[in-house]
């Protein structure tokens, strides 16, 4: 039987959300965006800007999803390195990629500024270091593409600030920013609405279809029409196939822990390693404290279920460079979509006119997300933009040709899970709390039984493309190894592409 570390919760979900009504009716209006994490209420907030009429919707409230989850790291940066985005994108790609992402921090620190949404935005200096002295030879080769694409006030340093650990050599990229993603949301929800903006939650876009007027059908059965559709829900709904070859799901953790105020400069930090840490101060415990959130550890959605050790390691990894106290005070994952070529896909849904898509956040979220607000606001308006190019859903990255193979060959795999039998052989075996996938048959169910022994059971087969999904004891959910869509404890969808519920089946 697979562990069960019980539900985790982000240290930003403290202050709460902010809720608004259920859609009851009919509506009609310039743009229906899909989606209240950071790229639907960007995209939202820039179109209402322009004098738009924006409706938002959403089966939760703004935040709810992965945006809550976030480590929210403001980076030129980026994850997948310049050195690596000359290889699929080529220096100009490169140079394009630095601009967006700089302009975005620029784009938040104008929005905070302009709306005074009160969000700790703040500017700092971000750290990538080195572990090996092989590891170390890396960096000069970033640096030198690093100053390629325009980032010339990036430096060689020996050593990030810290005066009892030294994390060897490493690279400073100045003006980096960090916001508390809540309420940085809850502003921009606040400023969308005081623009005339319109958002309703628990309304689950049930279809959506292209045309003049778009149309997008809620579960309740309401219609919304529109000139255009922006589906900004982490990973496409509305596309089954296409988008789907071309970015993997994984889960990424997090622990948060006490530090001492004052020990740990007010920095990003970030390691070579593959998968990579990534470090910063989220905020304030008590006059004395604060608490350093340490994220890594990442595997494909869907294919291993041990967060108890992944954020065991991360803690132990924290307690060897940084002065932490204690055990971690927080501990959460969230969900990164990896594009194979490093960059989000952010523009028209390949074949369709008026359908926006923005996904692909490779672990840089808060900036990708910010720069779908100004892309597709462009769009939508006839303008043209830099960027577009770059970030096209409809691109062909030719150069990833093998990173497009290895992912795609792993979805192929997990289709064995027809053949193998399940987690236990019996309901019995399912501890009070958790969950299991069994075989009843020919088919797999996916079964959870609550804390008094109540049964849920499940046709375990994903609705997208009828994979297997696993159980996660941690989130206590049932996710899909091939393209990580994720179901709660009762079989609700929360995560796409799937975007129907498990179906409910009978249990002996």
């Amino acid at each position: 039987m697979p562990s069960d570390s019980g539900a985790t919760t982000s240290f930003w979900m403290d202050d709460g959300l902010p809720t608004f009504p259920r859609l009851d009716a009919n509506a009609s209006v310039d743009v229906c965006i899909i989606g209240a994490g950071i790229a639907g209420l960007s995209t939202a907030y820039q179109l209402a800007r322009a004098g738009r009429a924006v409706l938002v919707v959403d089966d939760g409230p703004p935040g709810g999803g992965e945006t809550g989850r976030t480590t929210s790291h403001l980076v030129t940066a980026l994850d997948d390195r310049y050195h690596e985005l000359e290889r699929h994108h080529g220096k100009e790609g490169a140079r394009l990629a630095a601009q967006s992402h700089a302009a975005a921090i620029d784009c938040i620190e104008a929005i905070c500024d302009e709306e005074h949404i009160a969000c700790d935005f703040c500017r700092v200096h971000g750290y990538l270091f080195a572990p090996s002295e092989n590891d170390a030879k890396d960096l000069d080769k970033e640096l030198e593409a690093a100053h390629r694409a325009g980032l010339v006030a990036v430096q060689r340093v020996d050593r990030p600030p810290l005066s009892t650990f030294d994390l060897g050599p490493a690279l400073q990229f100045p003006r980096q920013g960090e916001i508390h993603p809540v309420r940085y949301l809850k502003g921009l929800a606040d400023a969308l609405v005081r623009r005339g903006g319109r958002i309703h939650g628990e309304t689950h876009a049930a279809e959506i279809h292209d045309g003049h007027p778009a149309r997008v059908v809620t579960r309740d059965g309401h219609t919304i029409t529109a000139s255009a559709v922006v589906v900004a829900t982490n990973t496409p709904i509305n596309d089954r196939v296409a988008i789907h070859t071309k970015q993997a799901a994984y889960r990424t953790f997090v622990v948060g822990m006490k530090i001492r105020r004052g020990s740990v400069p007010r920095a990003q930090f970030w390691d070579t390693l593959d998968p990579y840490h990534y470090v910063r101060i989220a905020g304030d415990l008590d006059d004395d404290h604060q608490l350093l959130i340490v994220g890594g550890e990442d595997h494909k959605t869907g294919q291993a279920n041990d967060a108890d050790q992944r954020h065991a390691r991360l803690a132990q990894w924290a307690r060897e460079r940084f002065p932490v106290i204690g055990e971690p005070l927080y501990r959460w994952s969230g969900q990164v979509m990896e594009p194979i070529d490093g960059l989000a896909f952010i523009g028209l849904n390949p074949g369709d006119r008026h359908v926006y898509i923005a996904t692909g956040d490779s672990g840089n979220g808060m900036t990708h997300g910010t720069i779908a607000g100004m892309l597709i606001a462009d769009l939508i308006a006839g303008r043209s933009n830099p960027w577009e190019k770059l970030y096209d859903p409809s691109r062909k990255p030719l150069a990833s040709a093998g990173e497009f193979a290895k992912e795609n060959a792993n979805v192929a795999v997990q289709f064995k899970e027809w053949l193998t039998a399940g987690d236990v052989s019996d309901i019995g075996e399912v501890r009070p709390g958790c969950g299991a996938v069994l075989r009843s048959g020919l088919h797999k169910i996916a079964v959870y039984k609550d804390d008094i022994g109540h049964v849920e059971a499940f046709d375990a087969t994903c609705p997208h493309l009828k994979c297997i999904v696993e159980w996660n004891g941690a989130e206590r959910t049932f996710d899909c190894p091939c393209h990580g869509s994720r179901f709660d404890r009762q079989g609700k969808v929360i995560n796409g592409p799937a975007n129907v519920d498990l179906t409910p089946v009978k249990h002996r």
